[in-house]
Formats: structure tokens, sequence, C-alpha cells
């Protein structure tokens, strides 16, 4: 399998070359030349989902491992579940927190860093993984990442737009993993990696690697719990041919995600892109006019992205006919409508956190009576405590993985929103 640029369809690499390099020239991301697709899903989804991921992904990196190494290395990195959970007789969750950073992206970051030390393990010189998170990314990259020899990372996050907790879980572990909290916002992260990545020689100089959602390897280890989420469901409802899958979107790779699953025959009947108020996504789909507008500081903080790394991926999906346009739709949750959702799961004995509420929302706003629904929740409420508790007026306990950073001293370094500052701080290690 080889990947292209989607900026310059000319630049192509094998599996193990995307992911070292990241993103392409011009900023550009890497998109496989061809979806695989798969006509015995039924048999897939009876499988074990270590065994049925590394099926799935096997066409994907057939030149870099062989099916064994493949298997093992997922058996590493997905050593822990995707739950499907009802919340009334046609709407589930897909709680994607049971990890350990208690977040979705605990699934692609530690599909990564396995990969990643496959491929280190040549270089004379250590690799360096740069990345910005608006949350979750920065637990998820730090823990998957941290003690492995020859690799450091570097992660910049938006000083104080992060939840406190959040913020624990990636800036104490110290060793190999330093964090940088930018005065500025996610997107000024982004563009400072952006940035980093556009200059040549730093790329060469330490061994730069992203390990935001613009890296493909994230993006495919993604993929395969959409393949869980059918598979529970078709053991609990015998069937899943009706599904709606609600996705609360920032930067968009878990939609992107989803979408390559539907492509390689998941029968999923439509998505929901749900945005919280910066929505520039909505927007577009309604006017043609991709007209992003400054990030506006939200509840479900994660999503607070105003220029989507991962829509290009989207798009393409969307204009080469890969997945048919008309199955995707995008709506904007607004501040109360993402606090009424909370309270709302909470009356159907369910405690939620923000994120997953405005997919929820979203989800109840769109779906149709002869549809089954799954809204994603990404994140632990726990990790999000003091709105959590606030919204719905009652205390909520601390997961071991959580209460166990709550006390540590963070080693964050604050910088400015300067590229230069930035440049020197990574030369200087």
């Amino acid at each position: 399998m080889q990947y292209y640029n989607l900026k310059h369809p000319q630049q192509t690499l094998g599996f193990s070359h995307a992911v070292m390099q990241g993103l392409g020239k011009d900023r550009g991301l890497f998109f496989a030349e061809r979806i695989p697709t798969f006509s015995d899903i039924d048999q897939l989804l009876s499988m074990p989902m270590v065994e049925r991921s590394a099926k799935i992904l096997y066409p994907y990196v057939e030149q870099d491992f062989s099916q064994a190494e493949l298997l093992q290395l997922i058996s590493r990195a997905f050593n822990f579940s995707a739950q499907v959970h009802a919340i009334d007789e046609n709407i589930a969750t897909l709680e994607l927190f049971h990890g350990p950073t208690l977040a979705f992206k605990d699934f692609g970051a530690r599909f990564m860093a396995q990969c990643l030390r496959e491929f280190s393990k040549q270089r004379a010189t250590p690799l360096t993984i740069l990345t910005a998170t608006s949350g979750d990314t920065g637990a998820a990259v730090a823990h998957a990442f941290y003690g492995m020899d020859n690799i450091n990372v570097v992660i910049l996050y938006p000083k104080g737009k992060i939840s406190l907790l959040q913020e624990k879980m990636f800036t104490t572990l110290g060793g190999n993993i330093k964090t940088l909290a930018v005065d500025g916002s996610f997107d000024d992260c982004q563009s400072l990696v952006k940035q980093c990545f556009d200059d040549e020689h730093l790329v060469q100089q330490v061994g730069l690697n992203s390990a935001n959602s613009i890296n493909i390897s994230r993006l495919l280890a993604q993929i395969c719990y959409y393949f869980e989420a059918a598979a529970q469901v078709k053991r609990q409802r015998g069937r899943y041919d009706d599904l709606v899958i609600s996705v609360p979107s920032g930067n968009f790779g878990n939609l992107t995600a989803a979408m390559m699953a539907q492509a390689m025959g998941l029968p999923i009947k439509r998505f929901v892109a749900a945005t919280n108020v910066n929505d520039t996504v909505p927007r577009y789909l309604q006017t043609r006019h991709w007209q992003p507008q400054p990030t506006v500081a939200t509840l479900s903080n994660a999503m607070d992205v105003a220029k989507p790394n991962n829509w290009p991926r989207v798009e393409h999906m969307l204009t080469n006919h890969i997945v048919d346009a008309n199955c995707l739709t995008s709506i904007a949750i607004d501040e109360e409508q993402t606090q009424i959702g909370m309270r709302q799961l909470n009356q159907l004995g369910y405690i939620s956190e923000p994120h997953a509420s405005v997919a929820y929302k979203a989800l109840k706003y769109q779906i149709e009576a002869d549809e089954f629904g799954i809204f994603l929740g990404t994140a632990h409420p726990a990790k999000f405590k003091d709105s959590v508790e606030s919204i719905l007026g009652t205390p909520i306990g601390l997961p071991k993985e959580l209460a166990d950073c709550a006390t540590e001293e963070i080693l964050s370094v604050p910088m400015a929103n300067d590229f230069a500052k930035l440049r020197q701080f990574l030369t200087s290690k």
C-alpha cells in the first residue's frame, strides 16, 4: 500500500515512511492509494476485536509487518476495550475512554507509538515527536511514548484553555515527555507545529515527527472501533444495517476514520458531524464557503478548533465518491444545548461530559424513527469533573488514572506564540 500527498499526489510513500514523515510537501496530508474492502462483514464482526483489527489493518501495512507481527503490535496497543452502552431504545453510546488516559485517543496514540518504536530502532539519533493538543491528545501521546528509548516527545497546548485534570495527565510525567504551555489558542499551537514541519532543516536536525491525528497511523487505528461498535450492536440487537453515527468533531480525524470504515464495507447508514459553536464545517456544508472564524472557548474544549486539520481527507472522500456525499450532515450545538444534553442523559441514568453531549444532542435532532443511533463518548466524564459537577449538581469520583496524577506537580514550560522560540527550544535539547 502506498500513501499519497493530497496536495501533491505525485509524492507517494510506503506506510513506514508516511508514518515517520507525518506530513507531506506543503503540509499535505497522506491518504491511502486505495481503500481495501471486505465482503465478509458478518464473519469479521464475529471475531475478537484484536484479531479483527489485525485483519482490517493488514492491507494498509503489509509492506512493513507480517500478519503475526501486526497482531502482536495491536495486542500491545489495544489492551483495553471499547464498549457500547445503551441509553434508550434507539440510541447508544460508544464508550472509547477505557484506555490508560481515559480518552478515545489512546487507540490511535498507542498504535502509532508501537509502530514508531519498531521503525526507530535503526535510527542513530532519537526521533522528536511534536504535537499540539486541545486536551486529550496530549495525555494519550505522552503515555503511549513515555519511557520509550530513542524517542523524545514535545507537546504544545493552549495555556489556561484545557481542564486542570486534562493538563495534569500529560504535564506531570517528565522524562522523555516535554510540555509547553503556549500563550494562544489550540489553532495557534497547530500553526506552530505546521511551521516546524515546513522547516526542512529543523525536521532533519531533530528527527521531527507529529503524533496529531494528521498522522496516518493514528487514523488507521481509529477505524477499528467502528467495526467493534457494529459487532456489539449486532450481538445486542441482531442487526446493524440501520446505524447512524454521531461524531463529536474538532479536528475531524474521528469522522475520517468512520468514513473509511464505511468505504471498507461496514454498512454505516450515515454520519452526523457534531461541532460546538466553532462551526466552520456546518457552515461550509450549507454555503460551500470555507470561512473559519476566531476560535471560541467552550465547555467541549477539545473541539475548540476553527481550522480542522483532517477536513481535507473528509472532503477528498466526498468529492471522489469514496463515500456518498449525502451520507454526511453536520450540526453545531451551542453551550446551552450542551448542558441540556448532559442533564437529559443524567435523567436517563447516564453521566456524560460536554463532548459526548454535543454528539448526543446532534443525534437527537437528526435521528429518524427507523434508525439506531450511536454517539461517541470520547472522554471519561471525570476528566471534566468541575464542569460536570457544576452542570449536574452532583459530585463524581475520580478514577485511579486521574487520582494518581491529581496531586502531581505540573512540569510545563510557558512559551509565547512564537515560532523562533519554539525552534530554539527544540534545537537546544
